[in-house]
């Protein structure tokens, strides 16, 4: 079946879904979580202006083109899946519905923790709905890391290493962030990558970047944003949060015993829509809160730039469902929200679904619905006020408003999306992402706009572009050529 899964990505479709991030305030010690958040006015809720980026940085000649087949089908994915075996039906039964063991047990930590402290790892068997792929090497990680509050919460995530006959210590590392939008526990790539959660789009979206990479000898790190066992609301649409996890999932990668994860080799940074605001909170706090980690690249593509406007632009649309998804995912991170308070008993009961399920199939199963029906006020949830500052909190391109050369994100970063609002399948709004570019230009990053044709003309006529380009694929050979 993961032959048949990968086969689909390269000629399939699939829908990109959102997710969301926070500024910051102050810059603390390296490592150390943050003491306050911004106050609501310390940032400019437009700072990302209103520009029309299409070219920007140096050296940004070469086109960027879905991969030929024979990149994603690479002889080490055809080597995995020709000797991959299918997973015992004990295993496959643990995966999709036992409990998730001993490991997500969270011990207990302190302030005398450093972020990406190391607390528990171990080495696991990949396993993708019934199918053991070959040639793998993969470790669950947990380990420290921190809440919108500068709390010390703990994460857990995954490792993947390609059984190549490489030198560990030679290998590019690549930190991946996924479409991880699911509020539900066992939701997360600990849980995709070890049997369960069948068939999330999170794990199809990965399955071509995840061969790219792996067959480019990358190791690959992944963070679930919060521990995947955890019963409670997962908060992955709060980007401090999923910044800092991704980070501080990195740190304690280098740690973990036989994966030989090499701390002084260059980084890549890729995410796509919902984990695309991760990855861009991550290298907009990379200068101050990590800059041990040598970020040279970053893709970000399809991610939710302005909250608010992303709010307002899905609502109503085929992504509908992720609009309340968003609100439930941010509730536990700013309690102030008062959510339930606010939805009416239709409201609150899909808002209960939400909060317990993975995105897939329950967070697409209302689309075009308007989520002013679901309020007792009949306010859009983009209009409310008490949703105003939680919006600001997660807004991207706003964290270095003085455009201090300092903080400003590192390495090369190519941001890419839908050129125009042409496309149901998307939920963000083409002019945020140049937007986002034209503010990280203003800051003197070395950055890139690539606007795709995502319109129902490219869908039908040429799938494998589509496709490829909504997962990121066609700019994954740029990335590894950064950071080789």
């Amino acid at each position: 079946m993961i032959a048949a899964t990968l086969a689909a990505v390269v000629v399939g479709a699939g829908l990109a879904a959102p997710a969301l991030a926070q500024p910051v305030a102050a810059q603390p010690v390296a490592g150390q979580p943050l003491a306050a958040k911004p106050a609501p006015d310390a940032v400019s809720a437009d700072a990302t202006g209103t520009g029309t980026s299409t070219d920007t940085g140096t050296e940004w000649t070469r086109p960027f083109v879905p991969p030929e087949l024979r990149e994603v089908l690479n002889p080490f994915a055809v080597s995995m899946l020709a000797d991959s075996v299918p997973a015992s039906p004990a295993e496959n039964a643990e995966g999709l519905w036992g409990q998730a063991g001993p490991f997500y047990d969270e011990p207990p930590i302190d302030d005398s923790m450093p972020m990406g402290h190391l607390l528990n790892s171990e080495p696991f068997e990949v396993i993708y709905n019934g199918i053991k792929p070959a040639h793998i090497r993969a470790w669950r990680t947990m380990y420290v890391t921190e809440d919108v509050a500068g709390n010390r919460v703990i994460s857990t995530g995954v490792i993947m290493v390609p059984d190549d006959g490489r030198d560990d210590a030679s290998r590019p590392v690549v930190a991946y962030q996924q479409i991880n939008d699911s509020a539900g526990a066992k939701c997360h790539p600990s849980s995709q990558w070890t049997g369960g959660d069948f068939m999330d789009f999170s794990s199809i979206a990965a399955l071509g970047p995840l061969a790219q990479f792996l067959g480019e000898g990358a190791a690959v790190v992944i963070s679930d944003v919060g521990n995947d066992a955890d019963p409670g609301v997962h908060t992955v649409f709060a980007g401090r949060y999923a910044g800092m996890a991704l980070l501080n999932g990195l740190r304690a990668a280098y740690d973990v015993p036989g994966a030989g994860v090499n701390p002084n080799n260059d980084v890549g940074v890729f995410g796509v829509a919902g984990g695309g605001v991760g990855a861009a909170f991550a290298i907009e706090y990379q200068p101050w809160y990590a800059p041990e980690i040598p970020v040279t690249a970053t893709l970000l593509e399809a991610m939710a730039v302005d909250q608010r406007t992303f709010i307002d632009f899905a609502d109503g649309h085929l992504g509908s469902g992720f609009v309340l998804a968003t609100l439930v995912g941010l509730e536990p991170q700013y309690p102030e929200m008062r959510l339930n308070d606010k939805l009416n008993p239709a409201g609150r009961f899909l808002a209960d679904i939400f909060r317990d399920a993975c995105q897939t199939p329950f967070y697409y199963l209302t689309p075009f619905l308007p989520q002013h029906t679901l309020f007792t006020s009949g306010i859009p949830p983009a209009d409310e006020p008490d949703f105003q500052h939680v919006f600001r909190d997660n807004s991207l391109g706003i964290s270095n408003p003085t455009a201090n050369p300092a903080l400003r994100p590192p390495g090369k970063v190519l941001v890419t999306s839908c050129a125009a609002d042409d496309s149901i399948m998307v939920v963000t709004p083409a002019q945020d992402a140049r937007n986002l570019v034209d503010s990280y230009r203003a800051q003197g990053v070395d950055v890139h706009y690539h606007g795709l044709d995502c319109g129902p003309g490219v869908m039908i006529t040429d799938l494998y572009r589509w496709m490829t380009e909504l997962f990121g694929m066609h700019a994954v050979n740029w990335l590894m050529d950064e950071i080789r």
